[in-house]
């Protein structure tokens, strides 16, 4: 009993986080002025 106590209790706190991340909303994302390296650098 007590290990079906505890599963519910996780189950109802991991729903609560999700709707509190999804209430939050996703952070805004903005892209780098500078452009990834796609090459290898030459070895000296």
């Amino acid at each position: 009993m007590r290990a079906l106590i505890a599963a519910a209790i996780g189950l109802a706190a991991a729903f609560a986080l999700v709707l509190t991340m999804s209430a939050i909303g996703a952070p805004a994302g903005k892209t780098s002025p500078e452009p990834l390296l796609t090459t290898v650098p030459k070895h000296p």
